[in-house]
């Protein structure tokens, strides 16, 4: 319990840093956004490739935990789907509920897989995130085009968004010059090494300073009900498919752990741009990143 605990401290204490940095104005507010962009655009994919390239990929077995996590995102999103009516009669606040239960903060799994587990956490994380990325993405942006207030996007540009994604183009980088054996040149490894280093702390900082109390004064249901579902019931759900599919080990922690994850922060940038229920969105992120504080650690206690 301790080493949990000692290792999930200092990654919500940055996210502390994070909100209180905006709270109290330390830096201009007009910081965020190219922070949050640099940090997606070049920081977090130049992590991947490093980590990647210098993965043996002879020991790791992906397809079991691709099906665990395809198998359970499916099912919660199925649920989901069904109980649509009695979740929200409102087509822009269903999309922030499908958002808030199915999609995952990638900074925050990332940093716990490496605090908890070293880098084979690290590298099981990695591929996780290239799992769910087009499972979540793609069912978000194909709701939003749905049921939010701006029609117009399907599936063909839901493919092309995640296609052109900086994250899935790193992961495929790095998984190539692993597989293949090449690993990372002479200068350009330590490079991407230092530019990597930055991307945890910048990324969890970001997510504290995106919090918004304001926003939890509406929501009410729908936010208690994504949250329940995100934190509660699709972990439980990944435990049970992992042991159904007999995925065990650090395996079936990683899979388990990305489906108990708050959701990401750009959920609130995607329902703004395609016509979900923003103001909902940033309630549900807070309370989920609130809430978190007290189900992640006891999700992975009950793991270890």
């Amino acid at each position: 319990m301790s080493a949990v605990l000692a290792g999930l401290a200092p990654i919500f204490l940055l996210i502390a840093l994070g909100y209180a940095l905006r709270h109290f104005r330390v830096v201009d507010d007009t910081i965020w956004a190219p922070a949050d962009r640099l940090n997606y655009l070049i920081l977090f994919p130049a992590l991947l490739i490093a980590t990647m390239a210098r993965t043996d990929y002879g020991i790791i077995d992906v397809v079991p935990m691709a099906a665990a996590l395809a198998l359970s995102l499916g099912a919660a999103m199925a649920i989901l789907l069904t109980l649509r009516r009695f979740i929200s009669t409102d087509g822009p606040a269903f999309t922030s509920v499908f958002q808030g239960a199915t999609r995952f903060n990638t900074f925050i799994g990332l940093a716990i897989a490496g605090a908890l587990y070293g880098q084979p956490g690290l590298v099981m994380a990695a591929l996780a995130v290239a799992i769910m990325i087009p499972l979540v993405n793609t069912p978000s942006v194909i709701v939003l085009a749905h049921y939010g207030g701006i029609r117009g996007v399907g599936f063909s540009g839901a493919a092309l968004a995640i296609a052109r994604n900086p994250i899935i183009l790193a992961t495929i980088v790095g998984t190539g010059l692993g597989m293949a054996g090449i690993g990372l040149p002479p200068i350009l490894g330590p490079a991407l090494a230092i530019l990597g280093a930055a991307a945890l702390p910048l990324g969890l900082i970001g997510v504290g300073a995106g919090l918004d109390f304001a926003s939890l004064r509406s929501g009410g249901r729908a936010v208690a009900f994504a949250a329940t579902i995100k934190l509660a019931a699709l972990p439980l759900v990944t435990y049970w498919v992992c042991e159904a599919l007999g995925v065990d080990g650090l395996t079936q922690t990683i899979a388990v752990l990305f489906n108990a994850l708050p959701a990401s922060v750009s959920s609130y940038a995607l329902a703004r741009q395609m016509g979900g229920d923003y103001r909902l969105m940033a309630g549900i992120l807070t309370i989920e990143m609130l809430a978190a504080g007290v189900t992640l650690p006891i999700v992975l206690i009950a793991l270890r």
